[in-house]
């Protein structure tokens, strides 16, 4: 009888993976190749470039997967190295453009920091006229976004868009929850300041 491995958890995939068991590994591509390429593209803003880097991710993931510690999230290791290399191909390529489609997340609760995304921008829902100022601000908070150190780009998308918490956070990035507050509060401010700088 074939092992279901859809009914076991990632862990337990992961330990076939390791025993040489390729299906194994086919199983985690296959629950994992959505949320990593979603989380790549609204980095890079490029389908195919996009597309490359899920695929190293996955490359690199089976080739390190004997590193994996099964007290981990198989997910956040994951998601680690696609950060890894997607701030990578940032660095190197200096690419300035992400799109924020998704809605907000929760705000972030930083004392004294910056506003939160939702708090940047406008309801739509109110007038047409509303709707066309949110849009025209969307447009503006993207190139802002684009502006953005690629530290604090990872951070504020992880955060507002994928609504993961700060130890999470923290994991993927393999910095302090701290510095994941400090990218988070900075990131923040100079979205601020240069959503003002166009109003002026």
């Amino acid at each position: 009888m074939p092992l279901d491995l859809a009914q076991l958890e990632d862990r337990e995939v992961v330990a076939l993976a390791c025993q040489g068991h390729e299906q194994a590994f086919r199983a985690l591509v296959q629950r994992y190749q959505r949320p990593v390429f979603s989380l790549i593209v609204r980095m890079v803003r490029d389908g195919g470039t996009a597309e490359d880097l899920a695929q190293e991710t996955f490359v690199k993931a089976f080739r390190a997967l004997g590193s994996f510690d099964p007290r981990d999230r198989f997910s956040n290791w994951l998601f680690k190295i696609a950060n890894n290399l997607t701030i990578d191909h940032l660095r190197k390529r200096r690419i300035s453009t992400l799109s924020l489609d998704a809605p907000s997340g929760p705000g972030d609760g930083q004392e004294g920091g910056g506003p939160t995304l939702s708090q940047i921008l406008p309801d739509p829902g109110e007038s047409p006229a509303a709707h066309v100022e949110h849009l025209e601000l969307g447009g503006q908070l993207e190139i802002a976004i684009g502006q953005l150190r690629p530290e604090y780009r990872t951070a504020i998308l992880l955060r507002h868009v994928e609504g993961y918490a700060y130890e999470e956070i923290a994991d993927i990035m393999e910095v302090p929850i701290g510095t994941v507050k400090t990218y988070l509060h900075r990131g923040r401010s100079e979205l601020r300041d240069l959503l003002e700088g166009v109003h002026a």
